[in-house]
């Protein structure tokens, strides 16, 4: 079975239509009130709570594709409620919302286990665009880990260990290979330096940056990627890297 990341524009539908079931989390009811009313005409299904502390509740017992968490409220702050929603659910997607910009508040909430940031004011439709993109994120990894994954021409069989480009197979090592399938199955979602290190080397790595710029310059070599305009193996300034999702790639590959 083949996941093809390029013809995923849109996540999976639930019954009726409903693009996903979405949590948001936000101490102001007027945020609250117009990103439910936003979200509902983009047929997502809405529910609202006001802290951490309720969000966690909600999700002990109902099932979320996807939570829209604002970094900053009173009592339980959005870094710390991030943490305790990803250790109880793995697979759900979190993207946080912040008003700040600074680099340190995006490395902070994505290494709290955060899939994705934006920064208010936002563009109602690189909101929608990302939480479908958390949304298809956990769906994939619910599904079928196993599946192979094609974005333009680079396609990757976990079941097999292969990676081909434009259907030439590559030679990848072992922890290339472990890299390259971090990325493409995390693909559209930024990743920090830590987490992508702890994820593929383990939980004693963290700061080895240059490291972990080493490998990812093999990388791009190996998949003709051109490190100063990448197609395929993008660079978030100060943050980490990201591999292009295959809905952001026009027909035959390129950007």
């Amino acid at each position: 079975m083949t996941r093809e990341e390029s013809n995923t524009d849109q996540p999976p539908e639930h019954e009726n239509g409903i693009k996903g079931k979405l949590l948001i989390v936000d101490d102001e009811a007027a945020i609250r009130w117009a990103l439910r009313r936003t979200l509902q005409r983009m047929n997502f299904e809405i529910a609202e709570a006001e802290t951490g502390e309720q969000a966690i509740a909600l999700i002990r017992t109902v099932r979320f594709d996807a939570v829209l968490l604002d970094i900053s409220m009173p009592g339980m702050n959005g870094i710390e409620a991030c943490r305790r929603l990803r250790k109880l659910m793995p697979m759900l997607g979190i993207v946080m919302l912040t008003v700040r910009n600074a680099e340190e508040d995006k490395i902070q909430a994505l290494d709290a286990g955060a899939d994705d940031y934006i920064t208010k004011p936002f563009h109602v439709g690189e909101l929608a665009a990302r939480l479908r993109a958390v949304v298809r994120r956990a769906y994939a990894s619910q599904t079928d880990e196993a599946a192979a994954i094609r974005i333009g021409d680079v396609e990757l069989d976990p079941a097999r260990r292969l990676v081909r480009r434009a259907g030439t197979p590559i030679h990848v090592t072992p922890k290339e290979f472990e890299l390259l399938h971090f990325l493409m199955s995390h693909a559209g979602l930024p990743l920090t330096h830590a987490r992508i290190l702890a994820a593929v080397w383990g939980p004693e790595y963290g700061g080895e940056l240059e490291y972990l710029r080493t490998f990812v310059r093999q990388l791009r070599k190996k998949l003709g990627d051109d490190a100063a305009s990448p197609k395929y193996l993008l660079t978030d300034s100060q943050v980490g890297y990201r591999f292009r999702a295959g809905a952001d790639m026009a027909p035959g590959g390129l950007a």
